[in-house]
């Protein structure tokens, strides 16, 4: 397993995956959606810019899922700011640590080439195998953000977890 940058025949893969809830898993199912923004930015920057971007979750060859990274700001943008994560693991890849090796991966990239200090990620409280991914990638849990997110008709509590400079 591999992250690298996104090819734009991974698009439509993506698109394909995310068309319904078997692809995303129904934690992650937020209705049907095109990829039209996605592949404007793909064609403005490849969908690596400074205040974050996507890779490609490469498992030998076949696209995996992919990851993504942005911006969080704690206070001023000059000064408190993170990067917070976000993945996608499609179902033939789940359950084989390919999650947390991406974050794993990604984590170290962002240490290495960016000068943040704190890196985020938020999971539902039920997903639990997300949960597990994070601890592995070497992520604390830092507590339960109440009815933060809108899915399925109803809200949802999401877990916070952070991973700070080593």
């Amino acid at each position: 397993m591999s992250l690298r940058p996104v090819r734009e025949v991974d698009l439509d893969v993506f698109e394909e995956q995310g068309a319904g809830p078997k692809g995303t898993g129904e934690l992650q199912w937020f209705g049907h959606r095109g990829l039209h923004a996605m592949r404007r930015e793909f064609e403005a920057n490849g969908l690596l810019g400074p205040e974050g971007g996507y890779l490609t979750i490469d498992a030998r060859g076949e696209v995996a899922g992919w990851m993504r990274w942005s911006q969080r700001l704690w206070g001023p943008a000059h000064t408190s700011w993170c990067w917070t994560l976000a993945i996608v693991v499609f179902p033939r890849h789940r359950g084989k640590g390919v999650g947390s090796r991406a974050q794993r991966e990604l984590v170290e990239y962002l240490f290495a080439h960016t000068r943040a200090e704190r890196i985020e990620a938020i999971t539902d409280v039920t997903n639990l195998a997300e949960q597990g991914a994070l601890a592995n990638a070497g992520f604390e849990r830092e507590g339960v953000i109440r009815r933060a997110q809108w899915r399925g008709g109803q809200w949802h509590d999401q877990l916070l977890y952070s991973a700070l400079r080593p």
